[in-house]
């Protein structure tokens, strides 16, 4: 029976591939471990090896021509059996990774289409409808904020067996911008649990089954089409042509980037495995003869080479051989980190940037901190002064508090400022709502509950949303400057540096300082260079006679 080979997934970023070189040709024999094509990845040109036995009855795509993943490369089956029926979905004059409108791919032969729409009482098979078992609900990854797109389950609070209440929390989802306690919409016991802590899943895929409690619901489970909103069952065995062709996605030998050797084209014919195993010994393949066919280096030649120890000269030149190794390690990326990573590169590359970079004098700023920290009971930083008056002046320059939409723009007349914290896994941006209209010690109360809530991953979704107005503060890192990508969809971020003690010029003389520096990142769409910079004369003012703010 035929077996169709498609493109293989030769490295995790791999999406197309390019056939750099058949080895074998159309009537050749196919041993199961036989190298048949030479495929060039994102990464490097690996060996392809088959993992069935057969004669090569048809290649789909020729050397030099590229095709995207799992599409048709090739077809291995009996000498002389008739393939035309799987070349039949190919159009005339397209590329081999095109499929004809309106017609079948080879996969679809064998699999059932499904296309119902789920509900959380019903199975969808074909265009019938199969009943759950009665009081069983089937609970799938919720979208807890609105960017959410998969999440990951941090802690269950609940385990298979347990009792479940309306109300209950049965677990902690990691999503997008934190860890949120999801709770149980329904009551009954816990029957099945379809992520363990730790894995993620996309939105809608299968999370948990709540029912009765002894009820059987692995066919449930099992039926669960995960990652998508369809509960689908498997195809039942008699819907399959009993004559279709075996579809089987190629596995890839162990990748291994092709290397010189004294061959004609440059290159070293050798097994896999003898190449990991050389590779192991600290063996050169080129000094090897290869036992194989047509010269291949395998295993057993590894195994019993003896390596040629040159002659020594008179005068042996010392050469020194690093004998480091290369390592790495890997880490996930976090829901957090992708959502941050996803939203910061769309800021970027969408709106116009520009910089405006200031350097104020700070020393009534000293002055008035130290003063107003002396009453008892009170505290604040540097940072919530910051704050206060970008409230204060984002009140006086609405276009810096503003927000981009294609056909309008936003003039915000409230003011949300997001003050930005770092996180161990990113940066969490919770919002001072109001911060006009509070105090520089309610500010400083805020800010502080925020910092400690987003350490913990106790922000909630409110808390994290609305801001108009960003600012990042670095200076207690000891950062001179820096500047900052807007976080959208907010006009313009604030990058604060650190207090530096310097030699300044006052009425011509050269005398002791203070001063830091400031840079705001404007949108060129919404925030005009003179706006911007008006807004900067205007928080110059509240920063260098801060007891402005007060009245």
């Amino acid at each position: 029976m035929a077996e169709v080979i498609n493109m293989p997934r030769l490295s995790d970023t791999m999406e197309e591939g390019t056939v750099a070189a058949w080895l074998k040709k159309v009537g050749d024999k196919i041993e199961e471990g036989d190298i048949i094509a030479e495929i060039e990845t994102d990464k490097a040109t690996m060996e392809f090896e088959s993992f069935h036995e057969g004669t090569l009855l048809h290649i789909g795509v020729q050397e030099g021509e590229t095709t995207k993943v799992d599409q048709l490369l090739a077809i291995i089956g009996e000498e002389g059996e008739d393939i035309s029926s799987l070349l039949n979905g190919k159009a005339e004059g397209q590329e081999s990774d095109a499929t004809p409108e309106g017609e079948d791919t080879v996969a679809d032969t064998i699999s059932t289409e499904q296309s119902d729409e789920k509900s959380h009482d019903t199975i969808s098979e074909g265009n019938n409808e199969a009943e759950l078992p009665e009081g069983v609900i089937v609970v799938t990854m919720p979208r807890l904020s609105d960017t959410m797109e998969e999440g990951t389950v941090s802690t269950w609070l609940k385990k298979v067996g347990d009792e479940v209440e309306e109300g209950d929390i049965l677990a902690e989802i990691e999503t997008d911008k934190a860890t949120m306690e999801f709770e149980s919409f329904q009551s009954g016991t816990l029957l099945y649990v379809g992520l363990e802590e730790g894995e993620s899943a996309k939105v809608d895929a299968l999370l948990a089954i709540i029912g009765p409690a002894g009820i059987d619901v692995s066919s449930v489970a099992k039926n669960f089409k995960a990652g998508s909103s369809d509960v689908t069952p498997e195809p039942k065995k008699e819907e399959k042509p009993v004559d279709a062709p075996k579809v089987v996605e190629a596995k890839a030998a162990e990748p291994v980037i092709a290397t010189s050797s004294t061959s004609s084209n440059g290159r070293i014919f050798a097994s896999p495995l003898a190449k990991k195993m050389a590779e192991e010994k600290g063996i050169n393949l080129a000094q090897v003869n290869g036992s194989g066919e047509n010269g291949r280096i395998i295993k057993r030649d590894i195994e019993n080479f003896t390596p040629v120890v040159a002659a020594q000269s008179s005068a042996p030149v010392a050469k020194f051989v690093p004998s480091g190794q290369e390592d790495f390690d890997e880490v996930p990326n976090s829901n957090m980190r992708k959502a941050i990573a996803k939203n910061l590169a769309k800021s970027k590359f969408t709106a116009p940037h520009y910089y405006l970079n200031v350097e104020f004098d700070m020393e009534n700023a000293i002055a008035f901190r130290a003063q107003y920290n002396s009453m008892p009971d009170t505290k604040i930083s540097y940072n919530d002064m910051i704050v206060k008056a970008c409230a204060l002046a984002l009140k006086q320059h609405p276009q810096v508090n503003s927000q981009w939409f294609d056909d309008r723009m936003k003039l915000n007349n409230h003011v949300h400022i997001g003050v930005a914290v770092a996180v161990p896994d990113g940066l969490l941006v919770p919002v001072v709502k109001f911060a006009n209209e509070q105090s520089l010690t309610q500010i400083g109360a805020a800010v502080k509950e925020f910092a400690g809530k987003a350490r913990n991953k106790k922000l909630t979704l409110d808390e994290m949303e609305g801001s108009t107005f960003t600012i990042s503060n670095l200076g207690m890192f000891g950062i001179e400057s820096f500047t900052s990508i807007i976080n959208q969809p907010n006009s313009a971020i604030l990058s604060v540096g650190a207090i530096v003690s310097k030699p300044v010029v006052k009425n011509g003389v050269v005398v002791p300082g203070n001063t830091m520096k400031l840079t705001m990142a404007c949108d060129h769409r919404t925030v005009d260079g003179a706006t911007g910079a008006q807004f900067l004369q205007t928080l110059k003012g509240y920063i260098e006679n801060p007891v402005t703010m007060l009245v």
